[in-house]
């Protein structure tokens, strides 16, 4: 039995939102979320370009919309430009969220040092020139 089937015949194309695993990883859009959202990377990434052109341009929204793609991807529920969830989610996601929450505590705390050390020789300098270098 022979097929009439050329070498040349591309396989039918997938619907939206089918069921066959994405070519995307969920630690990879993670990443790209969390580090480069700001630039749209991670919507590249998806495949989503339009989105992410218009997320380059306005720095993330501003950097509300690099939160939104952030928290959307930890929780699961990013999607390709397919419509299909990344498959790895579930094996990773704890994870991914403990060296989220560490990253932006890590940010909050270096950020009270550095007023603190700020506010401090502001304060104290005065009454300490050799703290000045005076």
């Amino acid at each position: 039995m022979a097929t009439n089937l050329s070498p040349q015949t591309a396989p039918p194309q997938a619907p939206f939102g089918s069921t066959a695993p994405p070519e995307r990883s969920f630690i990879a859009t993670w990443m790209f979320s969390w580090l480069l959202g700001f630039l749209g990377v991670d919507r590249f990434y998806l495949g989503k370009v339009g989105t992410g052109i218009l997320k380059l341009l306005t720095f993330g929204g501003l950097g509300v919309w690099w939160l939104i793609d952030l928290i959307l991807t930890l929780a699961g529920v990013q999607r390709d430009k397919e419509g299909r969830l990344l498959p790895d989610f579930e094996q990773h996601k704890m994870i991914a969220w403990i060296i989220t929450a560490a990253g932006f505590g890590l940010a909050i705390l270096t950020s009270a040092l550095t007023q603190i050390f700020v506010y401090v020789p502001e304060q104290i300098g005065p009454m300490m020139p050799w703290w000045l270098g005076q």
